[in-house]
């Protein structure tokens, strides 16, 4: 990830109500969420929350597609991958033990989903 782009998805995150609608896409998965449901669950005002999604959808942290009359959101898990190994790739000095507890939260977060990372 080239730092102009990791600076734009940081920066879309810097905001408390964006980083809420991130993580509930985040924790909504690959089906994702209805724009109205989104707006519901963070008690977002419509026009602030396109905003927010604009924003999002900007730095590649949030994707769309149309099923029916609604707008669908996803997390851009690509984008979110891509700036988490930005963040720890030069991580630990060669000291792995500094970012293993990282390492311990995704298998924690994965083993509550049944899942193997």
């Amino acid at each position: 990830m080239e730092p102009e782009n990791a600076v734009s998805a940081l920066g879309a995150l810097a905001h408390p109500g964006r980083l809420e609608v991130f993580r509930l896409l985040v924790q909504a998965g690959t089906e994702g969420m209805a724009a109205g449901d989104i707006a519901r669950a963070t008690g977002s005002l419509a026009n602030t929350l396109s905003t927010n999604l604009g924003i999002l959808a900007a730095a590649g942290l949030v994707a769309s597609r149309r099923e029916g009359r609604s707008i669908i959101y996803t997390a851009g898990y690509d984008r979110m991958r891509e700036l988490l190994a930005f963040l720890m790739e030069d991580c630990c000095a060669g000291k792995p033990e500094i970012c293993a507890p990282l390492a311990d939260v995704a298998s924690r977060a994965c083993a509550a989903e049944g899942r193997t990372c």
